[in-house]
Formats: C-alpha cells, structure tokens, sequence
C-alpha cells in the first residue's frame, strides 16, 4: 500500500528535527513543555499510522520515503520516542539550547533511519545523526570532548562515505534505490556492511564509541547511549540478515570488551565497553538470522535502550552532583544517594539478565537460537561473555560507585527531574522482566518461547551466582585487576598516537616533495622562463642570426649584431631581411612537422 496523502501526519523524524528549531525561541516552563511534547506527539502519530509506505516525495527520478512502517521498524520507532521522552526529563534542566537542539535533531535522525524506505532518505538520515551527535560531546566545552568530538565526526565521515559509495554502486547495479535486504556478494554490499558496521562499533571499529561517549555532557550520553550503534542494529538487520560472518564478528564483539571494562578506571567508559558487548548480542542474531534470533535481537535492543540509558543517566547524576566519575575517586555514595544507588542496582540486574528483570526476558532467546541452530562454541562464547557482564557492569559499576571505599564525598541526590527520569526507566526495565508478553506482541515475528522455565531460569541463576563468586574471590584475594588513574588504549591508538606519526611521516615526505617542485618548477624555472619572454623575439633572432655571422668568419660583429637586435626589438625598427628570414624558417618547419 501506497499513499500519497499526508493525512497520516507529519514524519516522526521531522517532528522532532523541525521542533527542534524553536527550542531557543522558547523559556522557562514553556520551552519544557514543548520539548516533552514532541516525542509524545512523535509516538501519537506511530500508533495511529497504519503499516505501509507513507510520506512519499519525488526527487529526480527518484522517490523518498519517509515512513515505510513495518513491525520491524516499529519497535524501533517506539523505543527511540520513549527514550526520547525520558532522556528530554532528564536534560530538562539543563541551560543549554544547543544540547536540547543536538539531542532533538540526533533523536529524529535516528527515526529517520528507523522509517526510511530508499537507500537516499536512509543516508541523509545516517549524516544527519552524525552532525548532530558531535554537538552532544562538544557542548561539555573541555579539551578532552573537543578532541573526542573531532576523532568521532572524522571516523563517522569514514563510515558514511563508505556507506554513500555502496549505494550509488549498489543502485547503478540494480536501478533499485529499495532499502532492503542485500545480503553480502559485491564490491557495493561490503562498501554497505562496512558502513553501517563503523556506527554498529563492531572491533575493530568500535574504539570511537568509549572515545567519545565519556566525554560527551552528562544527559548528552543518555542520548549517544540509545540511538547511534541501536540504529545500526536495525539497519544491519534489515539488509544482512542471515549473514554467518555477523555471528563470529558478533561473538567476538561480546568477549573483546570485557577485558578492557575490567581495568577500566572511568565508570562511563565501563559503560561504554559494555554497551559493546551487548551490541555484540545483537549482530550475532542478526546473523544467525532465524525468527527467534531476529525476534532476540530487536528485543534486546528494545531493553538495551532502556537499562543502557539507566546506568548512564545514573552515572551522570554522580558526576552531576559530585564532578567526579572514576573509581578511584567515589566510593560509598549510597549514603547520601539511595535513590540513585537503587535505579544503578536494577539497571545492572537487568543487564546482568536477572530473571525479573528485562535483559533476562530477551538476551535468553539469542542464546537459545544459537542452541536451536547447533552452534556450540557459538553458545560457549555467548555464556562466557554473559559471565563478564556480570563482573563488569553488573557488579564492577555498582559496587565501585556506591559501595567500595569510601571516598568521603557527603552530597546529596540529583535534582528531582533525574530522579524521575531514572526512575521510569527502572519501572520500565521491571515491568518488562516480570511481563514480557507485552514486548512480545509487537516483535517482528510471532514469538513462540517463554523465557521463564526451569532450566532458563536455573542456568542463569548458577551463571550469575558463579559470576559474582569469581568477583568475590579475586577481590578478596587481591588478584582483581585494580584500577588506575589512565586512559587504557585500545585500537584507539591508531587515533592517539598512529594518525599523528602517519601525519608527520606524510608531512615531511609529501610536503617535502612539494616543496621541491615549487623551488625548482614554480619559482626557478617560471622565473627563468619570464625573464626570457621578456626579449623573447630578439633572443630567438640572434639565435638565429648568430650561427650565420660565426660561418662568415665576422666572429668580433657578434657582440654588435646582439646589440642591433635587441635594440631594434626595443625601437621596433626590425630590418625586413628578418622578419621575412623568420617567416621563411617557420613555414618550413610546419611544412617539415606536417
């Protein structure tokens, strides 16, 4: 079904993108009720549009569309407005239009995304949420977001060329600018894989991702959390589903990053490694590809989002309140931050995938679909990297933040507009754990498992209770990797440290070369060449002249014919037996080259 007719409303993305254009023009109480009205009306209109393609317009020879609705794209569609809406609570009182602008434009680039139906709307979306998400890390205004701000637009420039390429192939290629499946087999679906991979930070991609987002604003990361790598999963399982690559690389995405968040000292960068990890979840169902491991992954994404934006609204009210975010700076802080210790605790039991809470209810099914497919070391890497979430963003962020040491730090909780905001998460992260039919109906594909059984919920339960044993034991004993005050490199070198030697060998090499050329062929030899089109007929005459007066024997008059000449040019008194000599020579030599 298509429908020209705008009746259905206006696009969810330009809601949010033309809504954010008015956000300065507004102030006090206004201003936040407009900004909470947006997303509200964006999911008013997602519920009322009925599956099809929507808001079509013509380019060219070329349609765009802007609503192509779906139940794949639907439950990506809600999530982005729902936590949207929760992170615009908790952004609200932030005194800042430009982040409020940034968050607004990034969060209708991503529905954008989410809704496009050609590989044009799909990439004017992708840049979109590339420019607007840079502001989010340079609105902290520190040396260190600036330069995390501008390794991040420099490698998503990287990502969306490599996008724009494949589709310009892939549409000479087919004449189709649908965006649908493609499946790995040219030059044009790897250009596309390798695009939509950089925003999904699949390793050894990934390093921009715990670059930026800790030195993104506080509400800032709430944003970057939900929607950049979560926009890759939906594109990424809408044109390579299926594709067995994506399991290995899945896999291995969930086990890389666990030993860096152990060692790791900044609490958003924990954070931040393990939101790869559980990324890596996700591109391993797509890969897998089957009903329950695709209905897995959206799932997951759909929990992701919200106990993902829950620990890192959490860690941002501590650096919030207190201006410090490692662990070896904080440390007992559920004394005087209860509250903000309580939502902690359920965000990393949801993500630890506690039964009764919402990463139980959707992790599970990828798992069980590597199982249902037979792929044994696929599930043993899948178990073992659920074991390291546990320690390091179900036990390591909670215990380090709130409990610990004691750091010393009496501060108080965040304001009362964070509160609520972590606290409807939380609700969300619980309601969907204890029932999870809800999520269940909207999923791409009829769901047919239950996830709470006697051996789903006894196996979790020996993994989790054996994951916080190890924790227990090796901090006891002394062997847990303790934390210190350094940035940990990860491929991010190359960034760091190998950009700037590949800029210094190109600048001495290259620009040494450069400057050669200008010296030799610039300035030398075009100064050589002025000064000789300055007499250029004279000269060419005495040359001429000159070899005729030498075979005469007259070799003293050379001196004077030069001086004739020249001086002849200069009085333009030329004797005719020249020119018609020179007139003479050059019909012969055009004769001769003819």
């Amino acid at each position: 079904m298509i429908s020209y007719s705008l009746n259905t409303g206006v696009p969810p993305a330009l809601i949010f993108i033309i809504g954010a254009l008015f956000i300065p023009l507004l102030k006090g109480r206004l201003k936040s009720a407009f900004m909470l009205f947006l997303p509200v009306l964006s999911f008013i209109v997602l519920i009322s549009v009925p599956e099809g393609k929507h808001w079509i317009f013509g380019l060219l020879d070329y349609e765009l569309i802007l609503g192509r609705i779906d139940r794949l794209s639907l439950v990506f569609g809600y999530i982005f407005t729902i936590i949207s809406f929760i992170a615009v609570i908790f952004a609200l009182k932030v005194e800042d239009d430009v982040q409020h602008m940034a968050g607004f434009t990034y969060a209708g680039g991503a529905l954008g995304v989410t809704f496009a139906g050609d590989f044009f709307t799909l990439y004017i979306f992708w840049e979109i949420m590339a420019v607007a998400s840079t502001f989010l890390i340079l609105a902290r205004k520190t040396e260190a977001s600036q330069k995390a701000a501008y390794r991040y637009i420099l490698v998503h420039i990287f990502g969306g060329l490599c996008l724009l390429a494949g589709i310009i192939i892939y549409i000479q290629k087919t004449g189709s600018p649908a965006f649908e499946f493609i499946g790995l087999s040219g030059i044009e679906s790897w250009l596309i894989f390798l695009g939509i991979a950089v925003n999904a930070a699949i390793p050894p991609l990934h390093p921009w991702l715990q670059d930026a987002y800790p030195e993104a604003t506080v509400t800032g990361a709430v944003f970057l959390s939900a929607f950049t790598t979560k926009s890759a999963v939906y594109v990424m399982a809408r044109t390579f589903p299926g594709t067995e690559l994506l399991i290995w690389l899945g896999a291995f995405m969930t086990i890389i990053p666990v030993f860096y968040a152990e060692i790791e000292n900044d609490i958003r960068r924990v954070l931040s490694y393990s939101l790869i990890n559980q990324v890596g979840f996700m591109m391993c169902g797509i890969g897998i590809g089957t009903p329950l491991a695709l209905n897995g992954t959206v799932s997951h994404a759909f929990c992701h989002i919200l106990y993902k934006a829950l620990l890192f609204m959490s860690a941002g009210s501590v650096l919030h309140v207190t201006g410090k975010i490692r662990c070896t700076d904080i440390g007992g802080l559920y004394k005087t931050m209860p509250l903000t210790c309580l939502f902690c605790l359920i965000g990393a039991a949801s993500i630890s995938a506690f039964p009764l809470f919402s990463g139980f209810v959707s992790k599970s099914m990828i798992i069980s679909a590597a199982g249902h497919n037979h792929l044994a070391v696929i599930w043993l890497m899948l178990q073992f990297a659920s074991a390291g979430v546990i320690a390091h963003a179900g036990i390591k962020v909670p215990y380090f933040t709130f409990f610990g040491h004691d750091s010393g730090i009496r501060t108080k909780e965040p304001p009362m507009n964070m509160l609520v905001a972590m606290g409807m998460a939380a609700f969300l992260c619980v309601f969907i754990g204890l029932f999870p039919q809800p999520l269940y109906d909207i999923l791409p594909y009829t769901v047919d498992y239950v996830p709470y059984t006697g051996a789903h919920v006894v196996g979790q339960l020996q993994l989790l209770m054996f994951g916080i044993l190890a924790f227990c034991l090796l901090l006891g004993a002394g062997y847990y990797p303790s934390e210190i005050r350094a940035i940990n490199v990860d491929v991010d070198w190359f960034y760091r440290k190998g950009a700037k030697l590949f800029f210094n060998v190109m600048d001495k090499g290259l620009n040494g070369v450069n400057a050669f050329c200008d010296r030799i062929f610039a300035r030398n030899l075009s100064a050589s060449v002025g000064e000789f089109s300055k007499n250029a007929p004279a000269r060419l005459t005495f040359l001429f002249m000159a070899p005729m007066q030498f075979l005469t024997g007259k070799k003293e008059d050379i001196a004077a014919l030069k001086e004739k000449i020249y001086a002849s040019f200069e009085t333009a008194s030329i004797p005719i037996g020249i020119s018609v000599a020179m007139a003479t020579l050059f019909i012969v030599v055009f004769v001769f080259l003819s």
